[in-house]
Formats: C-alpha cells, sequence, structure tokens
C-alpha cells in the first residue's frame, strides 16, 4: 500500500444560500455550490438507492484552481445537496483529475459485488495516467487500487475517463490531445485500445476534455468538451452524432460540421449519472468559462453547477439530429406559486409568436441590464450581458451569445430559470439552450417584455 498524502481539513456543512455575508451574495439558492473554495468540472456523478452522488474537481486550500481532490455531495432531489468529505486525495502518482464511476454489480474487479469503482486521470509532471479506487460502503470512502496506475499515458493530455457498460465488458472513452480514444477492459484494471476518433472532425482550436459516449434511441452521441474553442470564446462543449459498432465510432454529419451542447459561455464539462433511474439521461455541467473562471467575483467560493437536464436526441427541420436538453423533472419541482412581481430567483415561461420579433429585459434599481432579443427573421435568440453587473473583472467577460433556433414554431415556449448570479434558457422542448452567469450589483427585480407574454413564478425548496 503506497503512502497517501493526507490532509486536515474541516467538515464542510450543506451547502445552502441562506447567507447574508457579502461573500455570499452570488450564492444560488436551488444550484449546486462549493460550501468553500474552488471547484470545476462534475465528476463521478452515479445514483443508487434515492441518492444522487456528485463528485467534482476541488482546490481545498484555495479559490483558484490548484491541487486537484475529489470532493462530495449528495443530493435526493437535485436541489439540495448535502456536502461529505473529500474521497481521493492526491498522493504520490498525482493529483485527481477527472473521471467518473461505475457500480460494479457483477463484480468484475473484484473488489466486491455492488462496490463503486472510481476511475480517474493522475496527473504529475512527468504525464497523466488512469487509475481506479474503490468504495464498499456506496461512494462515501474510497480505497486506491494497490496496483494503480491501470493505464498509463502515452500523450500529454491524456484524460479524463468516462466509463460505461457496453455489452459483456466496460468501455472507457479517453480524451488524449485532440483526439478520443476508447478502450476495453473485463475486470476495470486492464485495458485493451480499441480506436480513436476526431481527426478532421468538429472544433480542433483547443484540447478536447472531459468526453462521454451516450446511446440515444437508435443512434449514438459523443460529447466532446473543448478549451478554448467555445463559439464565443473560452471553454464550451461540443458533440457528434453517429454509430458505435462495439469498436468504433463512425460520424454521420460532415467532418466540418459543428454542434453544440449549449448557446451560452457558461457550460462545460457535461457528463451524464450512471445508473440513472427510468433509464434517463440526467445531466450537470460545470457553469463557468476558463477564460475568467479564476477571477469571478466571489470570495469564500468560485463556481457552481448548471440545473439538472435530461438528455435526449431529436431532427430538426433539416433531419439533422441534434441533443434536446429539458430541465430534469426533480429541478422543475422549484416552480413555485405564479407572481406578478420578479423575486430575486425565479422561474419564468415564455410564449413567443414564431414570427414576429420578441425583446425581454431583466433589469435592477443599479440601471443593470440583461437583454434577451428573439429575431424572427432571422430565427435567432440572443442574450446581451454586457450591462448587466459586474463585468470588470475579465475582458472576455462582457458578451453577446446567440442560439440558433432549429425547428420553426408557430409559438416559441421558453424557460428561464433566474437564480442569483445566472440565468439558464431552455427553448421549445429543450431544443436548444442558453447558459450564462450575470453578477448584478442588487438583484434584478422587473421584467419588461416587448412581444411575448410572460409568466413569472417564485422559487421554492421544500426541505
Amino acid at each position: 500500500m503506497r503512502k497517501q498524502f493526507l490532509y486536515l481539513l474541516p467538515i464542510m456543512a450543506i451547502t445552502m444560500a441562506c447567507s447574508s455575508h457579502p461573500d455570499e451574495a452570488f450564492r444560488s439558492m436551488y444550484h449546486h455550490t462549493p460550501p468553500a473554495k474552488w471547484m470545476n468540472d462534475p465528476n463521478g456523478m452515479f445514483y443508487q438507492n434515492g441518492v444522487w452522488h456528485l463528485y467534482y474537481q476541488h482546490n481545498p486550500f484555495g479559490t483558484t484552481w490548484g491541487p486537484m481532490h475529489w470532493a462530495h455531495a449528495t443530493s435526493t432531489d437535485l436541489l439540495t445537496w448535502e456536502e461529505q468529505s473529500i474521497v481521493l486525495y492526491p498522493d504520490s502518482l498525482g493529483t485527481i483529475f477527472s473521471g467518473s464511476a461505475v457500480i460494479d454489480t457483477d463484480n468484475t474487479a473484484g473488489f466486491g459485488k455492488g462496490a463503486i469503482i472510481a476511475i480517474y486521470t493522475q496527473s504529475e509532471v512527468c504525464g497523466q495516467n488512469q487509475s481506479i479506487a474503490y468504495s464498499l460502503d456506496g461512494g462515501y470512502t474510497f480505497t486506491p487500487y494497490e496496483a494503480n496506475p491501470v493505464l498509463k499515458g502515452d500523450v500529454p493530455d491524456f484524460r479524463d475517463p468516462k466509463v460505461s457498460r457496453d455489452g459483456d465488458h466496460w468501455l472507457m472513452t479517453l480524451a488524449c490531445g485532440q483526439e478520443i480514444r476508447f478502450f476495453r477492459s473485463a475486470d476495470l484494471k486492464q485495458w485493451t485500445y480499441l480506436s480513436s476518433f476526431g481527426e478532421g472532425y468538429g472544433n480542433h482550436n483547443g484540447v478536447w476534455e472531459c468526453p462521454e459516449l451516450i446511446k440515444m434511441g437508435d443512434r449514438f452521441v459523443l460529447l466532446v468538451s473543448i478549451n478554448p474553442g467555445g463559439p464565443f470564446g473560452g471553454s464550451a462543449t461540443q458533440y457528434f452524432v453517429g454509430d458505435w459498432d462495439g469498436t468504433h465510432f463512425t460520424c454521420m454529419d460532415k467532418p466540418e460540421t459543428q454542434k453544440w451542447l449549449d448557446y451560452g459561455k457558461d457550460n462545460y464539462s457535461t457528463f451524464t449519472f450512471h445508473n440513472a433511474p427510468e433509464h434517463r439521461l440526467v445531466a450537470i455541467g460545470w457553469m463557468s468559462n476558463w477564460q475568467y473562471a479564476q477571477q469571478l467575483p466571489t470570495k469564500a467560493f468560485r463556481s457552481q453547477n448548471t440545473i439538472a437536464r435530461d438528455l435526449s436526441l431529436y431532427q430538426d427541420d433539416h433531419g439533422d439530429y441534434r441533443i434536446a436538453s429539458m430541465p430534469s423533472k426533480e429541478t422543475l419541482s422549484v416552480r413555485g406559486r405564479e407572481t406578478k412581481h420578479l423575486p430575486a430567483t425565479a422561474v419564468v415561461d415564455i410564449e413567443i409568436n414564431g414570427n414576429q420579433d420578441a425583446c425581454l429585459t431583466l433589469s435592477n434599481d443599479q440601471g443593470e441590464k440583461l437583454i434577451m432579443t428573439f429575431d424572427a427573421r432571422q430565427q435567432t435568440f440572443s442574450m446581451d450581458r454586457t450591462a448587466a453587473g459586474d463585468c470588470s473583472f475579465s475582458q472576455d467577460f462582457a458578451a453577446t451569445t446567440t442560439a440558433p433556433i432549429f425547428v420553426a414554431h408557430e409559438t416559441h415556449h421558453i424557460t428561464l430559470f433566474i437564480d442569483r448570479c445566472s440565468i439558464e434558457v431552455f427553448g421549445t422542448n429543450g431544443e436548444w439552450t442558453m447558459t450564462n452567469l450575470v453578477f448584478p450589483s442588487k438583484p434584478y427585480n422587473r421584467l419588461d417584455a416587448q412581444g411575448g407574454k410572460v409568466t413569472i413564478y417564485t422559487c421554492q425548496i421544500n426541505d
């Protein structure tokens, strides 16, 4: 058993947003945030016995990126999160980067029937390798495998393993520079290379990261985060639709096609929960952008995650397959009573005539404005946050983001999820989404609509 570097850390309390301390002014009401210090990518998410387990990249020593650990939070409703103890610490093989977790129902790895197996990247000066750890208490504590690493890297960026069951074996989807590699294993310990995908396809203006291969209906979708290279600068998540034959992924789109999971600046490293109920594809992403993530105007903590979303596949007006992303039913329960006045946190439903322009403006008493525009001729939805609040911390933050609308509707049904520092927009049937951070000096308290019918709801969380 190799020596581990242990850190004495306080056990953090439940992540809620009720403090009036100025450091907590932007802490979300119904999004997951770390109790303190730094957070990035969600990791190792799984569902078991009514509990959603979320691990995440965490630096317990500061509010910027640093020595990565796996922190842990749990929820029964995907809205309120209870912080647990850190489960993976840096050791002699390196710090703990992103990865995934599976329930080993058949004891294929030999650690015990039903063990939770975490598969993650360990990063050190000489490179990046893949290691595993096992939990026999349902994911609350983990023991690293004594023969780690289980897969050694041969390129500088060799990371972020997403493991899933594929027939009678395990499949690892791994980011390697600007391509995705696939590996097979019977026991999660010995891995055999299968194939690679990526050369000439999609966007290559940055390093590929955090991949996941997902079966959606009769197709397969490969999620690939990229940094930089996003459509509005910085980091974003692209995806490819195609087929998987057990060895190779084949993309059905032209190589130059670029498809984006979200048309805001702040949705990155999206992963789905392993073993989600009802065979649903429930996903959460990191709500930030590497252009400015370490400069955000919060002090006690940095970063939050998106609300949970259910993913599916649909065909647009041209017959192209695209991802639909809808708020998960658990998330929808945050919608409270109807109200005439805009509260600090709200859910807003908007009906827009597909043949008429519309403009919606969120504003406050400080003159700060977030402007959203539906362009009927161009069939686009845009969000302008250049005057929405504090943008001083980064020249890259002030921006207008635009989503193309892929399906013509007589009436568009758009939903906004407004929290203390974020706006998430869902187009009709989840056919497009837009996720953006905002930092108003005071909460928005007015919503002016021109060309749309608006219904405002309070937000409620049932403790």
